[in-house]
C-alpha cells in the first residue's frame, strides 16, 4: 500500500537527534534551524523530557477523560502563572487545528453570532472551521467555504470596524506572530486597537499563539509584547516539544456547559507530562531570554546580506525575505550545508529553530548561509 502523497519529501531520514543536532540513517549529522515546524521547543532528545515521559508511562499511559487526572491542574497551573492569566479555564486538545476549531466554537455559542474576522495570509489549520479563516483558496474546499468569514488586511483597523459594525461577529481571529504567511508581525497598536474594538461592539478576540506562543518570541504569548488581554488564546506545537498536545486559554467571562467541548485524547497522561516538563526546561534553563538574545543577534547578521530584503520577526521566529525565489537555496542549505530550514511562500526562508539554539550554532547558520549567498 502506498502512503498517500502529502508533501514533497527531501530525500532525508532521520534516525537520531540531541538538541539542535539531528544525524539521518547514512551518519550525516544536520543543524536544525526549524523544529520540526517550530514543535521542537526545548531541543531534541532532553534528558529531563525523556526521564519524565519515561517514569508516566511505567504508571499509566492513557484513561479517558471521565476520570480524575491530577495532570492536567498541574498544568493548568504552570500555564496560568507563565502567562499571567491564572484566572483563567484550560481545555486540552491534541493539535493547534483542534484548538483553533475550538475557540471558534466557544466565541459563536458565548456570543450567539456567526461571523469570523480573520487576516490575509492567516493560517490556522486544515480542520473545517479552522481552514475557513485560513486565506489560502488552495486548502479550503467548497465544504469549508460555507462558513461566514470576512477577512480583512492587517494593520487596517477601518476595515475591522467596519465589519464588526454589523454586529453579527462573533469573534476576530489572529495570529501572534503570522507563519506560513511570511512572518507578519503585528504591530503593538494593532493588537490594542483589535482589543478596543472587540469590546466595543461584543466581540470576542481570539489569538492564536500556535506558532508563535510558548516562549518563541522572548514572552510565553507573541500578544504580550502589546500587553494585551485576548479573550481566547490558542496553543499547541512547542507545548510538549513533539508530543501531539494544545490547549485553548479561555477567559474567565467565558463559561462552556458540560457536553459543550470534548475530545478524547486531549489531556491524556503523557502530553500532560511532556507538556510539563517542557514548561521545566523553559524556566530553569532560561530559554525565552535565550530565544531573544539569539533571534536579536541573527536578525542582526543576517540583515543586509546580498539577496536579503528583508528580515522580519521576533525571537527565534524569523523569516529572511529574498529578493529572489528561494527552493534552491533552501535545498542547498540542506544537502551541502547539511542545514535545516523552512520556507513561507516563494521568496522567504522560515527560522524556527528550538529554543535552545546557542550563539555559537547561529553563527554556523550565518556563515554558511554568507557562503551560499
Amino acid at each position: 500500500m502506498q502512503l498517500f502523497d502529502v508533501y514533497s519529501l527531501f530525500d532525508v531520514t532521520p534516525v537520531r537527534a540531541q538538541g539542535c543536532r539531528v544525524w539521518d540513517d547514512k551518519g550525516v549529522e544536520y543543524l536544525d534551524l526549524y523544529g520540526g515546524h517550530a514543535v521542537i521547543s526545548i531541543g531534541h532528545s532532553h534528558p529531563h523530557y525523556i526521564a519524565a515521559l519515561t517514569e508516566q508511562l511505567g504508571r499509566i499511559g492513557f484513561y479517558s477523560n471521565s476520570v480524575v487526572n491530577p495532570l492536567q491542574q498541574a498544568l493548568a497551573d504552570r500555564i496560568g502563572r507563565i502567562s499571567g492569566c491564572d484566572d483563567s479555564a484550560l481545555f486540552f486538545v491534541n493539535s493547534g487545528a483542534e484548538a483553533n476549531e475550538n475557540a471558534l466554537k466557544l466565541a459563536s455559542f458565548h456570543t450567539g453570532k456567526d461571523r469570523i474576522v480573520a487576516f490575509r495570509r492567516s493560517f490556522h489549520g486544515r480542520t473545517s472551521g479552522a481552514v475557513a479563516v485560513t486565506d489560502n483558496p488552495k486548502i479550503v474546499a467548497p465544504f469549508n467555504a460555507v462558513h461566514k468569514v470576512t477577512f480583512a488586511d492587517l494593520e487596517d483597523l477601518d476595515a475591522v470596524e467596519k465589519a464588526l459594525m454589523k454586529g453579527d461577529v462573533a469573534a476576530v481571529i489572529i495570529e501572534g506572530i503570522q507563519g506560513c504567511g511570511g512572518i507578519h508581525v503585528p504591530s503593538d497598536a494593532f493588537l490594542q486597537g483589535l482589543r478596543s474594538l472587540t469590546e466595543k461592539y461584543g466581540a470576542l478576540l481570539i489569538l492564536d499563539e500556535v506558532q508563535s506562543g510558548c516562549g518563541r518570541t522572548g514572552r510565553y504569548f507573541a500578544h504580550q509584547w502589546a500587553g494585551i488581554r485576548p479573550d481566547i488564546v490558542t496553543m499547541a506545537k512547542g507545548i510538549a516539544n513533539g508530543f501531539p498536545a494544545g490547549a485553548v486559554l479561555i477567559a474567565p467571562q467565558i463559561k462552556p456547559s458540560k457536553g459543550m467541548l470534548g475530545t478524547t485524547f486531549g489531556g491524556n497522561y503523557l502530553a500532560m507530562v511532556a507538556a510539563l516538563a517542557v514548561l521545566d526546561v523553559i524556566e530553569g534553563e532560561g530559554l525565552m531570554a535565550n530565544a531573544v538574545a539569539v533571534g536579536d543577534y541573527l536578525a542582526g547578521a543576517l540583515a543586509g546580506l546580498p539577496g536579503i530584503a528583508e528580515v522580519r520577526g521576533r525571537g527565534l521566529m524569523l523569516g529572511l525575505e529574498f529578493d529572489r525565489p528561494v527552493a534552491e537555496l533552501r535545498k542547498r542549505l540542506l544537502f551541502e550545508k547539511h542545514i535545516f530550514t523552512g520556507v513561507a511562500g516563494q521568496n522567504m526562508i522560515r527560522l524556527l529553530a528550538p529554543l535552545v539554539l546557542s550563539r555559537d550554532e547561529a553563527a554556523v547558520f550565518v556563515q554558511s548561509l554568507k557562503e551560499l549567498l
